[in-house]
């Protein structure tokens, strides 16, 4: 496994950048849990949230720039998937009124899968259970 990139600002004293930094590591965990990798570009764009010099607003423009810059990624082992997805997780996660009942989770569903996958916000009516 590799370095954890925000290890070292959840040990940080500061609680901006420590509350960031968890957004940013549960985004991306969850990511993997499905076996999508972030980019290096959005780890270093996540690195510019928690250190204040971006918002988490500048962060998702940043991350849907970079793919309509760089076309040929799209699609590329689902990383654009992972990017997108990780940066509106985190900015939910940062959200103070954030709430999770099952109305939330499908307007969460949909916000996180939004133009990526055509039934997001919709229950499916059959099973997407995982071996994990």
């Amino acid at each position: 496994m590799t370095k954890d990139p925000f290890e070292e600002y959840i040990r940080h004293i500061e609680a901006d950048k420590k509350e960031k930094s968890y957004a940013w590591q549960t985004a991306i965990g969850l990511q993997e849990v499905d076996g999508l990798k972030p980019s290096q570009y959005l780890i270093s764009t996540a690195i510019k949230n928690i250190e204040g010099e971006i918002s988490i607003d500048t962060a998702e423009q940043w991350i849907s720039q970079y793919y309509e810059e760089n076309p040929s990624l799209t699609g590329e082992n689902r990383t654009e998937e992972a990017d997108k997805v990780s940066v509106r997780i985190a900015k939910l996660l940062s959200e103070p009124a954030f709430s999770f009942n099952a109305n939330q989770y499908l307007a969460i569903h949909k916000y996180l899968f939004k133009d990526i996958y055509s039934h997001a916000g919709q229950i499916r009516t059959y099973n997407i259970t995982k071996k994990e």
